[in-house]
């Protein structure tokens, strides 16, 4: 290698530096964005990274990401230590925050007029050999809010693990053009880290056992053998990312003695639990109403009543027939034991309590609650709530609003000319543009909005505390990222529309908010479809 080639190594190698440490600014300035109130603690953390961005991108004279790490560094100046983010300090931040995002952009990418604005905390690593399916990969995961990173050599994929660990990585099997080659990256690459990082392997040589075997034991989650097309790809992507988050455990105790009630609390909480304790049996039908358990704890002896008693009362109540219930006791006698729980009990854990053994008969219990109410609520094909349930949660969002007197917009979508996708590609590339829209709406919507699959392609979109010229706003905005992402079908693409029509809550029923959004969404079929209609008063 001559001293040019070297140099051009070495500066490609120090230019990826400057490149990771600048989506270490990104990601700092992502969790102020969801941090709400709470910003002033990463004040310290941002500025930090700013500062190591400018000396790196001078030193390399990389000179954009210089630029805007400066500017960034002269506004952070006027952010107050252990205040919250100003808001007049807000929008120019955010601007140089996108310019460096452009810089950042892979080659590849370049060509789009901007960056995408909503970043995951954590990077999705890419290591295929295919570079133009990577390419791919890559520009239809920022349409679902992803940043991923290709790499087509193991020890920079180590590298940058090594700077900051993803949240999976998407791994070919004979990476690097070596047979095994990417399982014996991943091999290494986990030996570096405490916990696993998940891993998605794909072959389109190999699909034996000894190598799924290997695989299975280094990490992977899934294997995929022949390799499947990106949208298969960024569906299983998106469920091992930390934006699926899961909402912990609202657990319900009842026990007459307030120090074990107490110590229960304590462990829950230490294991990211929501506990609600009460002492009194004869308020358990409050706490239930109050509360909504997911799993209830009863003691089983009590003043005045016993837990088999009170599970009994709870078993009468539709709502709660299903809900994981455990007593507690000193009692040793496994006949009496069995007995309990033939009277509506599901477990039973005997006192002293050992934290551990707590902990993980709940999160046995609530996994399999949590995935049998699924079951019931849930479309099997998009995993969005079904057309009951989202009726339901309509009712439930409309007391609310009354109540608390904040503005409600309900939302209906139908997919355009979806027949026609069906007849031309197929059942499967429908059910996939069906995932595919499912999957957009969730990462662009926020977690106190519902969204349901009404029926065939029709969405239905719930949105509290949400004016109608926002609503509006905010799924015109939907509609136009979604028309813009290509949809693959084999060796062909096509990109996918919707309509959509949207009501104002008006101190009205959710079945007459439901034809008034109904209505809109016909109007904006019949105005040529794409395109988003607010609802007649």
């Amino acid at each position: 290698m001559n001293e040019e080639s070297q140099k051009e190594k070495l500066r490609q190698h120090f230019a990826r530096r400057v490149t990771t440490q600048a989506r270490v600014v990104l990601d700092t300035w992502q969790k102020i964005h969801e941090a709400g109130d709470d910003t002033a603690a990463f004040r310290h953390d941002f500025a930090t990274a700013i500062d190591k961005l400018v000396r790196y991108a001078q030193r390399f004279e990389m000179d954009k990401h210089a630029s805007a790490g400066q500017q960034l560094l002269t506004l952070i100046a006027e952010w107050p230590a252990s205040a919250p983010l100003p808001e007049e300090l807000t929008a120019p931040v955010q601007h140089w925050v996108d310019e460096l995002s452009r810089a950042t952009l892979r080659r590849a990418d370049q060509h789009q007029d901007e960056s995408p604005r909503i970043y995951r905390r954590t990077p999705v690593y890419i290591a295929l050999n295919n570079s133009e399916m990577a390419g791919r990969l890559i520009k239809q995961m920022e349409f679902f809010g992803f940043r991923a990173s290709a790499f087509d050599k193991a020890e920079d994929l180590m590298e940058a693990c090594a700077l900051h660990k993803p949240e999976t990585i998407l791994m070919d099997v004979s990476f690097g053009g070596q047979a095994d080659g990417g399982l014996d990256a991943i091999e290494r690459l986990q030996e570096r880290h405490d916990t696993p990082i998940p891993i998605i392997f794909i072959s389109d040589e190999d699909g034996t056992i000894e190598t799924r075997l290997r695989a299975s034991r280094c990490g992977g989650e899934e294997y995929f053998y022949p390799a499947v097309d990106p949208g298969q790809l960024i569906e299983k992507i998106e469920t091992y990312t930390h934006g699926n988050t899961v909402e912990p455990y609202r657990v319900l105790v009842l026990d007459d003695s307030r120090a074990q009630a107490k110590f229960m609390e304590t462990v829950l909480g230490k294991a990211g639990m929501k506990a609600h304790i009460i002492t009194d049996p004869m308020q358990i039908i409050h706490a239930l109403e109050e509360f909504s358990p997911e799993i209830i704890i009863l003691d089983m002896y009590m003043p005045g009543c016993t837990g088999m008693e009170i599970a009994r009362v709870i078993r009468q109540q539709d709502r709660f027939h299903s809900v994981p219930i455990i007593y507690l006791s000193a009692e040793e006698d496994v006949t009496k034991q069995l007995h309990a729980m033939s009277l509506g009990g599901d477990d039973f854990l005997t006192k002293p309590i050992d934290p551990k053994h707590l902990v993980a008969t709940i999160h046995n219990r609530g996994r399999r609650a949590r995935s049998l109410l699924a079951l019931m609520i849930r479309d099997s094909l998009t995993g969005l709530f079904n057309h009951t349930h989202t009726l339901h949660l309509l009712d439930q969002e409309i007391v609310k609003a009354r109540q608390k007197r904040h503005p409600l917009c309900f939302a209906m979508i139908d997919i355009d000319y979806f027949k026609k996708i069906n007849d031309t590609y197929g059942h499967p590339i429908g059910d996939r543009v069906l995932r595919s829209l499912s999957m957009f709406l969730k990462q662009r919507l926020r977690k106190t909005d519902h969204i349901g699959r009404y029926g065939g392609e029709e969405f239905a979109i719930i949105l509290p505390d949400t004016r109608a010229e926002d609503a509006e706003r905010v799924l015109n905005e939907i509609r136009e990222r979604f028309s813009e992402l290509v949809q693959p079908a084999g060796d062909r693409e096509f990109s996918v529309t919707f309509s959509c029509g949207v009501a104002s809550w008006n101190n009205e029923s959710a079945q007459l908010v439901c034809e008034r959004a109904d209505r809109a969404l016909y109007q904006a079929k019949a105005n040529d479809r794409n395109c988003v209609v607010p609802a007649v008063d």
